[in-house]
């Protein structure tokens, strides 16, 4: 059996934490701009520490799988 739980947590949360999608920190003009669908560098990286830190959480600390077969 696969276990595609961490597969399917990293595409949700690579969608969700795009920089520029929901929202973006540090933004361009503000700390925290919604919706802009531009990003820098600076957003990049924050955007990519917050993605590590959910999906170490959420694959390691809360154990979630998804078994098919």
């Amino acid at each position: 059996m696969a276990d595609w739980g961490p597969v399917l947590i990293g595409v949700v949360l690579f969608i969700l934490f795009q920089p520029g999608l929901l929202f973006q920190i540090p933004g361009k003009n503000r700390h925290v701009e919604f919706g802009t669908m531009k990003t820098n560098g600076k957003a990049i990286a924050v955007h990519t520490l917050i993605f590590f830190a959910f999906y170490a959480v959420l694959t390691f600390a809360v154990h979630v799988h998804i078994y098919t077969g």
